[in-house]
């Protein structure tokens, strides 16, 4: 199935496997990859040579293209963005839009550009400023997400840009890339999903409890960083809404303390990209914090098992997903049904005359 996407970045299927934080690791992105997706890696909670090492263990996995997803805010993006040109990655994509400048300069380096997006003006902005193409996370999407679904998004931004355009938000399977092809999509990116595969690092006890998971148990929620952020309900979450200001704050400082020992990071620089997050949001000083290190609250659930004292970001696919494939078996799942997805259309359309 050749389509734009799989043009643009040289994968044989138009699937993406996006950059999660603490999920999206150097052996479920070579999987993605291995299986003919665009793998995905997530360097928000690496330092820069994590980084680096990260991408070289990749490459000694597969030789197949992948993407590394990077925070166009955070005060080292350029340093990054050097990374990724110096060691050859074939996509950059973004949770925030990029530069005009940090387009050009990947561009000029042959680095495929893809935002994300959550808006049709956004959109519209970062085509306009050269990004290869876009990725649209509707609201059903997991992690920060926006309230228009991706249904009503993304046909919105298939009118507006002449660049290849990415869904995200809601997809699982095979018939959500033929309704995403139908809308003049690309292809499709899922998140959840591949978090749910036996490739995925997450704890078995924690994938159980994404698979328990109906879709009323999947909410979104302003208590963890004042922006809306899509997760499972638990209990840290509970305790985050009931907290009053004082204990809220004195649970930020204390995360904030061991996410600066993982990361490296000072406390100004925190502070800094916290207050980045702040701009035009009116957040309290303890989600602030938060904003800075919402990374520790996902690492204690994604890689320490403790969901009593994390958060799980989750697409409300969730609710949907019943087993843990591989990512091999996954894709090569996705393809099957959305090739027999599209002769259900064919004949029907036959029938009709």
């Amino acid at each position: 199935m050749r389509t734009a996407l799989t043009e643009l970045v040289g994968v044989r299927h138009p699937i993406v496997q996006t950059g999660m934080g603490w999920v999206a690791g150097p052996r479920l992105v070579s999987a993605a990859a291995r299986a003919g997706a665009l793998g995905v890696l997530a360097s928000a909670t690496m330092t820069a040579q994590q980084l680096r090492a990260a991408v070289r263990e990749v490459k000694s996995r597969t030789d197949e293209p992948f993407g590394v997803n990077l925070r166009a805010d955070a005060g080292d993006a350029r340093e990054r963005v050097r990374i990724i040109i110096d060691e050859g990655v074939k996509v950059a994509s973004f949770a925030l839009a990029p530069s005009k400048e940090l387009i050009a300069e990947l561009r000029d380096a042959g680095v495929v550009v893809i935002p994300s997006i959550g808006a049709r003006r956004h959109a519209e902005k970062v085509a306009a400023w050269g990004a290869d193409a876009v990725m649209v996370q509707g609201g059903e999407g997991g992690g920060h997400t926006g309230e228009v679904a991706t249904t009503v998004l993304l046909p919105q931004v298939v009118d507006a840009v002449d660049i290849p355009v990415i869904a995200a938000g809601g997809f699982r399977d095979g018939r959500g890339l033929v309704a995403a092809l139908a809308f003049g999509a690309a292809g499709i990116a899922m998140g959840t999903r591949f978090l749910l595969t036996s490739d995925s690092t997450v704890p078995d006890a924690v994938k159980a409890r994404y698979l328990a998971a109906d879709v009323k148990d999947i909410t979104v929620t302003t208590a963890v960083d004042g922006l809306p952020h899509r997760m499972l309900r638990t209990e840290m979450v509970a305790a985050l809404e009931d907290a009053g200001r004082v204990r809220a704050l004195a649970q930020a400082v204390r995360r904030a303390s061991g996410f600066r020992r993982i990361s490296g990071l000072s406390w100004s620089r925190m502070v800094r990209d916290g207050l980045a997050m702040k701009h035009g949001k009116d957040l309290s000083w303890s989600q602030v914090l938060l904003a800075a290190n919402t990374p520790m609250l996902l690492k204690a659930s994604m890689v320490d098992g403790r969901t009593d004292l994390g958060v799980m970001a989750s697409g409300q696919v969730a609710g949907l997903i019943e087993d843990l494939p591989s990512c091999a078996e996954l894709v090569e799942r996705v393809m099957a049904q959305a090739h027999e997805a599209l002769g259900t259309v064919t004949r029907a359309k036959d029938a009709d005359g």
